[in-house]
């Protein structure tokens, strides 16, 4: 087979502007991570931007088929390895596609030998990726905290398993976008428990190995601090010995405290300052001032403070703003309540966060 010959735009053109790239990153298999990228993909499709699947890695799951449905997927280039059909990503089928932004799941994937990309150099899909951000297409992509190059020690060593497929930090450190998806290990091994993961064969081998409650802990704990570090680097200048800072947003229900104690932990560990915030619902209820004066006193309690917001524009563009004003490193908030109708009038507030936050962890934080 010849090696692909991919003229970049820049050979012999003025040299484009480079594409952005969002990735998220999660602890483990079964945190969400590509079905959160995908919600991401078919927002930017439903604001009517010309989106694809590059390449998408269901492992069977039902979870991540479903929020694929009806999303645009671009072919695979086929590899015959071993008598077998196999598809990797076809980087030079995109470059001339040109989408405005494309899905290309698990960075640290070994591409296939014998495959275009590995004939011409690129032994990994982080690689494949790095061709079209450099031809300027945007890229949202996803993967785990073990497949780091400078954790793969310590991982080794907290859970007794060496991963084998690594990906250099700088992937990270030069992404435009960090989103960490987390669950806490309690749900992530009941989803493994109920066949959301793995096959139900394997259920108690996964259990009893690599999704221990302690492995899963330690590894979540490394996630927060790589996404810690790296925002922790690029922090706007000028900020007098701030650089960390935790916001939560809440609402006049019970689910608030939760999110301020979840908030409270995180802005302890990375020694941040915690700003909880609300914003000023066009009538408020008896019921509701009693449930915000409790938050202030907590958000006190926990050495933080509590803001009122305008809502001018809306919950979710008040929020945005107030999370650049502050120069906000993190965000927690709360799954939404709203019914799908709702959403679809009144706009999906995370979905909005998501998309309009820049190097800023997102955490969502299940109402159960």
């Amino acid at each position: 087979m010849i090696p692909e010959r991919l003229h970049l735009p820049g050979q012999g053109d003025s040299a484009p502007k480079r594409g952005h790239h969002k990735v998220y990153v999660g602890m483990a298999a079964g945190v969400g991570k590509t079905t959160r990228a995908l919600n991401d993909l078919r927002d930017h499709l439903e604001s009517g931007e010309d989106v694809l699947i590059g390449l998408l890695e269901t492992h069977g799951r039902a979870g991540t088929i479903a929020a694929a449905a009806g999303l645009p997927v671009w072919p695979r280039q086929t590899v015959e390895r071993g008598g077998v059909s196999l598809g990797e990503l076809d980087v030079a089928g995109l470059l001339e596609r040109r989408p405005a932004l494309i899905l290309i799941d698990e960075l640290a994937h070994t591409n296939i030998p014998g495959s275009a990309s590995a004939l011409a150099g690129r032994e990994k899909r982080w690689q494949d990726v790095e061709v079209l951000l450099a031809a300027g297409l945007d890229v949202v992509s996803t993967v785990n905290v073990q497949h780091l190059e400078s954790l793969n020690d310590t991982v080794t060593r907290l859970t007794g398993i060496r991963v084998r497929e690594r990906l250099p930090d700088h992937v990270l450190e030069a992404a435009d976008e960090l989103v960490l998806v987390d669950v806490t290990p309690t749900d992530l091994r009941a989803r493994l428990q109920a066949g959301k993961i793995y096959s139900l064969d394997k259920v108690d081998q996964s259990l009893s190995n690599f999704f221990t409650s302690e492995n899963l802990t330690a590894l979540r704990e490394l996630a927060m601090r790589q996404i810690a570090n790296v925002v922790e680097e690029e922090a706007p200048s000028g900020l007098p010995g701030v650089k960390e800072r935790v916001m939560v947003a809440v609402a006049a229900e019970e689910m608030a405290a939760r999110l301020i104690r979840r908030g409270g932990r995180l802005a302890e560990r990375l020694n941040a300052e915690l700003l909880v915030v609300s914003v000023r619902p066009a009538q408020l209820s008896s019921g509701a001032s009693r449930f915000l004066d409790t938050y202030r006193a907590l958000s006190t309690a926990l050495g933080g403070t509590f803001t009122m917001l305008d809502p001018q524009g809306g919950v979710a563009r008040a929020l945005v703003k107030h999370a650049r004003e502050q120069h906000v490193t993190q965000i927690v908030v709360g799954e939404s309540s709203r019914s799908r109708l709702e959403e679809f009038l009144r706009g999906n507030i995370i979905a909005f966060l998501l998309r309009e936050t820049r190097n800023v962890d997102v955490y969502v934080i299940s109402r159960d």
